[in-house]
């Protein structure tokens, strides 16, 4: 289980002078402040969903119904949040302190140095994938990219997925690492967790293989990804507080049964069950739900409570098809915490009409990135 926040956590504010955000004159986090008007904008819920909280729990309640009060309560509600999950999806094998990278060639490209690695990931499990290194000071701000393989992220697949290229050319040092979800199967090689909770463990040993490059700023690190990858992402950041902030595109950010790519039902995300099988598909009668995702529905928990944790660490949802504004209804819940907090900015969603990232979603994804892990005035 991942640190609590608690240590960091001093008259109820969180002191992080690594992230590059500007503090305006009440002490608050304007990490909109002077970006173009798209991003800017992206901070502000829409007046139709202002203040709409939806039909999620607040997560400012105590498990025994209690308020939390105030900033001085959150550690502890936020403790209990996190356990609450890892319960439900499993808790984590021990981190691996200093994960073995092993470079297995290096590939000269425009500004940056290629690496091709393979990453200790977990106790006997090692993922392929790249280290891009761009010239220029150090240390830098670093990004994790997931997805179902690690080519795509360097411009080696579907247009408008090359993340980590993108990233490397604006100088972030990135490292992007793949697998298909389809291929974990817990107790088979795997922990007997949930297969969502086995990525964000691996996002956590990438972490710790990260932090320990002298390339890399150990406090300037996130983690992004494309849909899978967003799910990836979302459940790395929100597990692993030591990610300075996150991006998730398009990914599902809440449980949504109307949607059949929000399908976190299915036993390669939360649905695994031992000894049970479901056919693939929407929830339907003859497809019930199954494993930690039943468990999580039928006790009325959600992907909002999630958010929560990430607070006063920001976000940004890069949404699509399947996150549309009215999405802000889970969102605000996290902008109330970190409101009780006292930060404001620290949420944000852009839109697009489709699924697929697009150049403008795309650059602002890069902006928010800039302004989140680079140093203020850069």
């Amino acid at each position: 289980m991942t640190r609590s926040l608690a240590t960091a956590l001093v008259v109820g504010l969180l002191v992080i002078p690594a992230i590059g955000v500007i503090v305006g004159a009440q002490g608050q986090d304007q990490v909109s402040s002077g970006l173009p008007g798209p991003l800017a904008s992206a901070f502000r819920c829409p007046a139709e969903f202002r203040g709409d909280l939806g039909k999620y729990r607040s997560p400012l309640a105590f498990d025994d119904g209690r308020p939390v009060r105030d900033a001085a309560d959150w550690p502890r509600r936020r403790k209990e949040i996190l356990a609450a999950w890892h319960g439900f999806i499993g808790a984590w094998p021990p981190l691996i302190e200093r994960p073995k990278v092993e470079v297995l060639g290096t590939e000269r490209r425009e500004g940056f140095d290629q690496r091709r690695v393979r990453v200790e990931v977990a106790a006997g499990r090692t993922m392929d994938g790249y280290l891009l290194v761009p010239d220029g000071r150090r240390p830098s701000p670093a990004v994790l990219v997931v997805f179902y393989e690690p080519e795509t992220a360097i411009g080696r697949g579907k247009p408008g997925r090359d993340f980590a290229l993108q990233l490397a050319r604006r100088g972030f040092v990135a490292l992007s690492i793949g697998i298909s979800p389809y291929e974990i199967t817990p107790g088979r090689g795997y922990p007997e967790i949930q297969p969502l909770s086995y990525l964000a463990y691996v996002a956590a040993n990438c972490y710790n293989a990260m932090s320990h490059l002298p390339e890399v700023d150990p406090h300037r690190v996130g983690v992004m990804g494309h849909s899978y990858g967003g799910k990836w992402a979302l459940f790395a950041a929100c597990l692993d507080d030591r990610f300075a902030c996150g991006v998730w595109s398009d990914p599902g950010i809440v449980f949504d049964e109307s949607r059949p790519n929000v399908n976190y039902w299915e036993p390669w995300y939360l649905g695994w069950e031992p000894g049970r099988t479901r056919a693939r598909g929407i929830i339907a009668p003859d497809r019930p739900r199954t494993g930690a995702y039943k468990a999580l529905v039928d006790s009325g928990h959600d992907l909002h409570e999630l958010h929560a944790l990430m607070a006063p660490r920001p976000f940004l949802v890069s949404g699509g098809s399947e996150d549309t504004p009215e999405r802000w209804r889970a969102l605000n819940h996290a902008v109330a915490v970190n409101r009780l907090l006292g930060h404001q900015d620290r949420v944000a969603m852009t839109n697009r009409a489709g699924h697929d990232p697009t150049e403008a979603s795309n650059e602002q994804i890069n902006l928010f990135l800039d302004r989140v892990l680079k140093p203020a005035g850069r």
